[in-house]
């Protein structure tokens, strides 16, 4: 694997995958990948469509089992998925609450996540009738209502407003050092990929670079997949968006997701 220059980590392996191969019908989905993930640490899993990442998912949470190669774990993981898409029957009388209610956890921790989600307002609501915003603020809720050792994130940012988004960033980013959770999180947002993570991992089949954002940014084979785009902006969440204006936000210190705009 092309080497760049590499996040110092510290903390204890969690999961690694040792020369990794899947084969489906006759062709290569993943090919000799070689991955960590470590305590606290955020991970952001990019490649083109088609490159494995969901499959390399898939291996880290058990669901595919390699042909070729182990996953080595020193301690049994709790993990938690976020998947891009949730689409429960309607013919399901599924409510937020009950959900959430799926998680069993602590009553101030359960209260405390639902309000940085902002999802309060949205207890008695069915999941088939939410928004995809919704969705997805109530799937991360529930993610983290585990208490999970590894959180993954597919995509979490599709059906999100721009000021969602922003703020989405800024949780994730608290989520380590205030839940003592490795994040890992698959995104084509390059602005979240060279400002928000600690880690890139490019992956095409076979994992062509990794290392720390601004090193992977220049390595010959993520500007093949990328074209050269670079992201100098950074986000930081300081203010909140409350109707058609933006004002200091004082209610909650923390970073947080406020609720969707009432139409």
């Amino acid at each position: 694997m092309p080497t760049v220059q590499q996040a110092v980590t510290l903390t204890p392996e969690l999961v690694r995958l040792d020369q990794v191969s899947v084969y489906r019908d006759n062709r290569d989905i993943l090919k000799n990948v070689d991955f960590s993930l470590h305590k606290n640490e955020i991970v952001t899993l990019i490649g083109p469509n088609g490159a494995g990442k969901s499959t390399l998912i898939k291996v880290l949470l058990g669901i595919v089992h390699p042909s070729r190669g182990k996953v080595i774990t020193p301690k049994k993981n709790k993990m938690a998925y976020v998947p891009q898409k949730f689409n429960p029957s309607h013919s399901l009388p599924l409510r937020v609450k009950d959900l959430l209610d799926l998680e069993k956890c602590d009553r101030k921790l359960r209260n405390e996540i639902v309000r940085d989600t902002g999802i309060l307002k949205l207890q008695d609501s069915k999941v088939q009738q939410l928004s995809g915003g919704e969705k997805q603020r109530v799937l991360l809720a529930r993610a983290l209502l585990r208490q999970p050792d590894i959180l993954v994130l597919d995509e979490p940012m599709q059906g999100l407003d721009i000021q969602s988004e922003a703020e989405l960033y800024e949780y994730v980013r608290s989520l380590p050092e205030r839940y003592n959770c490795a994040v890992l999180m698959v995104s084509h947002d390059l602005q979240w990929v060279m400002q928000g993570t600690q880690r890139v991992v490019c992956l095409n089949k076979h994992i062509c670079c990794s290392g720390l954002p601004e090193s992977v940014q220049q390595h010959p084979e993520y500007l093949a997949i990328f074209g050269g785009q670079r992201v100098p902006y950074q986000h930081h969440h300081d203010h909140c968006a409350h109707g058609d204006h933006v004002e200091a936000c004082t209610h909650i210190e923390h970073p947080h997701i406020h609720p969707e705009p009432e139409v």
